[in-house]
């Protein structure tokens, strides 16, 4: 299986600056639900370059570019662990361990579960993440009943692919601007169709382990956006995850009056805003001086995963 992967790298203009310069930071990009990378989340990508950082980003099985059935997610771990085995890879092929040694998350939506499923496999390995409207926890008035969950899935053996589940029309929920909705809708590498019923059943199942098993784990200095009149993912789930989480180093930030699609589905001047505090946040923690022995501890975090990684696949 083939996984389509892209880059956006700081252009000549940042680097003659200082040639010798590296860039401040990897930045490695988890997308949403249905949505890409290269197109979807370009706009992040080219922002974050400007600001001086690699920014990497990878398209999940069924999804973009990458093989795999269209909108079907047939195992998150596998997704995770997908994007896991490349970002990885990433961070090992960048010789200056001086700015190899901040790395950070991005996740939007759905992919700020996959963000935090990334810190659980590597406690020790990320910086920190940014979380934009981040998937970690199913409502209560949509929690279905668990005689429900069971029959979802017993049918997720018998017709995983069918594209059954009732949904409102997320594209229009999502993104404030006319023209953004009918980018997404004209994007060949977006899914529109309803979801198909495993891929349903992944992500609800993803919710709960988050909500239940992770919460109250994450470590990892984070960021999170969310705006106030999101109608796809609750802000008070994010609020719940800033109040649960262990981390000393967590900031929330609600926008009142925005939508889910904040980096990309709002007036220009509202995506200005979410972009400066995203960078103010990233900047201010990859001029941190870290002790050395950090670095020593995620490169060994690293080794270790790796090779438990393998040892796994060779059983």
């Amino acid at each position: 299986m083939s996984l389509f992967a892209c880059r956006w790298l700081p252009g000549k203009r940042w680097r003659n600056k200082d040639p010798h310069r590296p860039p401040k930071a990897l930045v490695f990009l988890c997308h949403g639900y249905a949505v890409e990378c290269g197109v979807t989340m370009r706009g992040t990508g080219e922002r974050l370059a400007r600001a001086g950082y690699a920014v990497y980003g990878l398209d999940y099985e069924g999804h973009g570019r990458s093989d795999g059935l269209q909108g079907y997610v047939p195992d998150f771990q596998a997704l995770v662990q997908d994007c896991d085995d490349y970002f990885a890879s990433v961070v090992r092929s960048h010789a200056d361990v001086r700015h190899k040694s901040r790395r950070f998350l991005v996740g939007e939506s759905m992919g700020g579960a996959v963000a935090l499923l990334l810190h659980r496999a590597r406690p020790d390995f990320w910086t920190g993440a940014v979380l934009v409207a981040p998937m970690c926890k199913i409502a209560d008035d949509m929690r279905p009943h668990p005689v429900v969950v069971n029959i979802l899935r017993a049918m997720t053996s018998i017709i995983p692919t069918w594209k059954v589940v009732p949904t409102a029309d997320v594209i229009d929920a999502a993104y404030r601007m006319q023209e953004k909705r009918d980018e997404i809708r004209g994007n060949p590498y977006c899914y529109k169709d309803k979801p198909r019923l495993k891929t349903a059943f992944e992500l609800l199942k993803v919710s709960l382990d988050v909500e239940e098993n992770l919460l109250h784990k994450v470590s990892l200095p984070f960021l999170i956006v969310h705006g106030g009149a999101d109608k796809v993912t609750d802000p008070s789930v994010s609020e719940l995850l800033y109040q649960s989480a262990a981390s000393q180093d967590k900031t929330l930030k609600l926008y009142p009056f925005m939508w889910h699609a904040l980096t990309s589905g709002e007036s220009p001047n509202n995506i200005r805003t979410v972009f400066q505090d995203i960078i103010a946040w990233l900047d201010h923690r990859s001029s941190m001086e870290e002790p050395p022995e950090v670095e020593q501890k995620a490169r060994h975090d690293d080794q270790r995963h790796h090779q438990r990684h393998h040892a796994g696949n060779s059983k």
